[in-house]
């Protein structure tokens, strides 16, 4: 199945110069979703994994479904405020700015194994940031996957210490 042919390409969102990859034609191909989650399962080539670390927004609809296939547990990484027990944060530098994402405190026990998974890797800051937070709890990162990788934006970069798969490449 193509499935670059399932996203699509919106200009000026969500500001002026930027090229969105929508994937909401994706998921509402159940042929297409089911080929995509089992493609980014493929990838882990059968390693353990004991818990699934999507961020905040779009790693939560890939994520759970393969924590699931995983039978492993499924972690979210949130901005500020927005989980509601004791959490850790990791502020990361942006274009212009900075941001910030939290972790419960109590979300990844020493040794466990992790899958980093997001939807997309444009410059790295996020997954770079996820990553750090993982570690500072203890978890070991045994893959980074994305269903969208724009290589030329040279995400890879920041998180080049890891295994890192993606689905389709711009």
């Amino acid at each position: 199945m193509d499935l670059r042919s399932l996203i699509r390409d919106v200009p000026n969102f969500p500001k002026e110069g930027v090229i969105f990859k929508d994937i909401t034609l994706l998921l509402q191909n159940p042929d297409a979703l089911k080929e995509t989650t089992n493609t980014l399962f493929n990838l882990l080539n059968g390693q353990k994994i004991d818990k699934v670390v999507g961020m905040e927004s779009r790693g939560f609809i890939f994520g759970p479904m393969l924590a699931n296939k995983l039978n492993a547990g499924f972690v979210p990484i949130r901005k500020p405020g927005k989980l509601p027990s004791t959490t850790l944060s990791e502020t990361y530098n942006l274009e212009y700015g900075t941001d910030t994402l939290e972790i419960h405190t109590d979300a990844i026990k020493k040794g466990d194994k992790v899958l980093v998974h997001d939807d997309v890797l444009a410059t790295g800051g996020t997954a770079n940031a996820a990553c750090k937070l993982i570690e500072r709890l203890g978890g070991e990162i045994v893959q980074c996957n994305f269903l969208i990788e724009l290589t030329f934006l040279n995400g890879s970069s920041k998180i080049n210490g890891y295994s890192i798969q993606s689905l389709i490449k711009y």
